[in-house]
Formats: structure tokens, C-alpha cells, sequence
């Protein structure tokens, strides 16, 4: 019976997402990686070579993920605020992307597979300036890095909610409330940056003239 190549490396994937996401990368072990997907932990060397290109596998699948099921619907203000709640209801239920990349930025100076990532968020950001075209770039840059850390330090940072929510708040009521906030916020802000920039291109008074 020939091998299961490709079956092997999805338990090997499923059982290094659980295992780095619980111990970051240098409290995770490839045995007990392979002894949860049932192999014998050579595969890991043999289909991705060491523990940090295993983690890096995981990484970029993980981001690939995120980007294929939340994707930017419609245009508009509203679509962004839409785009925050989704990317929240994802983050809910996959807590394991933020938990991987608070890890990464505790662990790692450098971004892991930082060529295919920067594609994928800049495809993002590009999507965000067609949805609402009056963004620049790095207005669309920090609108996409506010909702992304908004949505992830809510699963990676759940002490700090303890402390200042209470326990209660990761009932439904609590979360739609959470959501909410983000919701708000990615709106508040979508229209704080286009006034902004509608003031900095304002005409210049007479009395400007003048002066200059």
C-alpha cells in the first residue's frame, strides 16, 4: 500500500498548528508534534526540513487562510467596518492564528515566509484602497494593522480582558459587544483619515495667499 504523503503532512500541519500555537516555537517539540499526528517525527525533517520551516509552513497557511475566508465585500465605509466584524467572528472561531503570530513577534525578529506574506497583505491593502478609493497608502496600511491587532490581541491577550471585562465577557453578549467596539472603531477611524485628508487638501484662505 503506497504511502500517504500528502495525508501525512495535513495531520503533521493540523498537530503543529495545535502545538505551536499552545507553546510558541521554542517550547514546541517535534516529537510530540509527530506522536499527535501519528508519525514518526523523521517525516517532519523529510517533508519540511526543521522545526522553524515546520513553523513557518503553519505560519503561511495560517495567513492564507485568514485571507481566502474574510475577504473584502463591496465598497465603502461600510464595507470596511463589515470586513473588521468578519475578521473578528474568524479570529473567534480560529484562536490559534493569534496566538501564532503574538508567538512569532515574541520569538522571531524577522517575519517567517516574509516574501509570500507581504504579497498576500499587500493584496489586502489594495483591496481596501478599492473599496474605498480616497485611502493612501499608508492610511490603508494602518487601517488594515488596526483591525488586524484589534481582532487578534482580543484571542492572544485574554488576561487583559479578564482585568478590565470581567469574566463574563466572553459569553455571547460579551463577544457581540467586543464586536461591536471593533466594528466602531474600524468605521470611526475609515472616516477620521478621509477628513483628514479632505482638510489637508482644502484651498488655502486669502489670508494664506497673503502670507505665502
Amino acid at each position: 500500500m503506497p504511502w500517504d504523503v500528502e495525508g501525512t503532512k495535513r495531520r503533521l500541519l493540523d498537530a503543529a498548528t495545535a502545538e505551536f500555537s499552545e507553546r510558541g516555537l521554542a517550547g514546541a517539540r517535534v516529537d510530540r508534534t509527530a506522536a499527535a499526528a501519528g508519525v514518526n517525527k523523521e517525516r517532519i525533517y523529510e517533508y519540511f526540513g526543521s522545526k522553524d520551516e515546520l513553523f513557518g509552513a503553519v505560519l503561511s497557511e495560517q495567513l492564507a487562510l485568514v485571507m481566502d475566508a474574510v475577504p473584502i465585500e463591496g465598497d465603502g465605509i461600510e464595507a470596511v467596518a463589515d470586513y473588521a466584524g468578519r475578521v473578528f467572528d474568524y479570529d473567534c472561531r480560529h484562536p490559534e492564528f493569534a496566538r501564532l503570530t503574538f508567538w512569532e513577534g515574541l520569538e522571531r525578529r524577522e517575519p517567517v515566509v516574509r516574501a509570500f506574506r507581504a504579497e498576500r497583505s499587500a493584496s489586502k491593502i489594495h483591496r481596501l484602497q478599492e473599496a474605498v478609493p480616497q485611502l493612501g497608502d499608508e492610511d490603508a496600511q494602518e487601517l488594515l494593522l488596526t483591525i488586524l491587532t484589534l481582532c487578534a490581541a482580543f484571542q492572544a491577550l485574554p488576561n487583559v480582558d479578564r482585568l478590565y471585562a470581567g469574566s463574563a465577557k466572553r459569553n455571547a453578549k460579551g463577544l457581540a459587544r467586543r464586536r461591536a467596539a471593533i466594528v466602531t472603531t474600524a468605521d470611526a477611524t475609515v472616516r477620521a483619515m478621509l477628513a483628514g485628508r479632505a482638510g489637508s487638501s482644502s484651498p488655502r484662505t486669502e489670508a494664506e495667499e497673503t502670507v505665502a
